[in-house]
């Protein structure tokens, strides 16, 4: 393979390693994708982008309606060794929210929204992103981050490295197709003007939701190609000596046929988490299905819609830049 990254390696990537097992954790190799939180957190209703707080007991998600119509920031908590029934986020339910993502402190949440600028104005036509930080009563009231990450069209799916540089797609004007993935520099507090990501990265489609790891070497992001959603997959970009590496799409079974998005890579480097509207459904069976077993079918997990799936980020095979 062109690409290998051993687990020892990967796990040399990340600062932060905790030796407690995480809420996540998988008992053996899991070298295929598998549903994560059947039943709970993927239920057969649209559920993607999920974002672990660095100590795993808590997680935030995205649930939409079937036709992506509008996107809700959902929140469950694990308590005695199990997810507990999410619930809308405080501070979510009224617009359109998305693409949660923790810093590696935990302290600070980043995600977009179409909401307001000022209380009382209609909703905007385009989304920021916007962040909140911990304190002692929770969650402080979310700010809209400024010009220039934020521009007058939209931006998605904030990710950061360790240095604190912003990862994101924009549809900004001056970009190489509908949107583009960019990063911003984080100097003395602010953050500078972004970058395109250029034709390594971005092309006439578009490319959405980038997972920059920590340490800035790999990328893994949506790209649709051409430009509309059925046709989303996940590709990777290496950083080899500050130049990215052309784009190549993962292969089977971290794509499929359908659509794949939301990436993203669990703070202690072993798991990879991403969106997938799979459906793991036969399209005919040995006898007819009772009224019983169709509803549970339109109804469960692997539906055809949208659930979050985990896989072991070595099953990958991954190169080390």
């Amino acid at each position: 393979m062109r690409y290998f990254l051993t687990f020892l390696s990967i796990a040399l990537i990340y600062s932060s390693i905790d030796a407690q097992p995480k809420s996540y954790a998988q008992a053996g190799a899991l070298l295929q994708p598998r549903i994560f939180g059947e039943g709970v957190v993927s239920t057969g209703d649209y559920e993607s982008h999920p974002a672990f707080s660095p100590g795993g007991d808590t997680l935030y998600f995205v649930k939409s309606g079937p036709d992506i119509s509008k996107w809700t920031i959902c929140v469950s908590y694990y308590k005695n060794g199990a997810w507990a029934a999410p619930s809308i986020a405080p501070f979510s339910g009224q617009y359109m929210d998305a693409d949660p993502f923790f810093t590696k402190d935990g302290k600070t949440l980043y995600f977009i929204s179409n909401r307001p600028l000022k209380a009382g104005d209609p909703a905007k036509a385009d989304m920021d992103i916007w962040k909140m930080e911990r304190t002692k009563m929770g969650w402080s009231e979310p700010v809209r981050m400024e010009a220039p990450v934020n521009s007058d069209k939209s931006e998605y799916y904030p990710t950061l490295t360790d240095k604190g540089t912003l990862y994101f797609g924009s549809r900004r004007d001056g970009g190489l197709g509908g949107s583009d993935i960019f990063r911003s520099v984080l100097v003395d507090g602010k953050y500078q003007q972004p970058e395109n990501l250029g034709e390594a990265i971005n092309t006439p489609g578009s490319e959405y939701e980038p997972f920059i790891f920590p340490d800035e070497k790999i990328l893994i992001f949506l790209a649709a190609r051409p430009d509309h959603l059925d046709n989303a997959d996940l590709y990777v970009s290496y950083n080899e000596n500050g130049k990215w590496t052309p784009a190549e799409r993962l292969p089977e079974p971290f794509n499929s046929g359908v659509t794949e998005f939301s990436p993203k890579v669990s703070r202690d480097g072993k798991y990879f988490f991403f969106a997938s509207s799979r459906n793991r459904n036969p399209a005919t069976t040995a006898k007819p299905e009772t009224a019983t077993e169709m509803d549970k079918r339109l109804h469960s997990a692997g539906n055809g819609l949208s659930d979050i799936y985990q896989v072991d980020l070595s099953a990958l095979n991954l190169r080390k830049p």
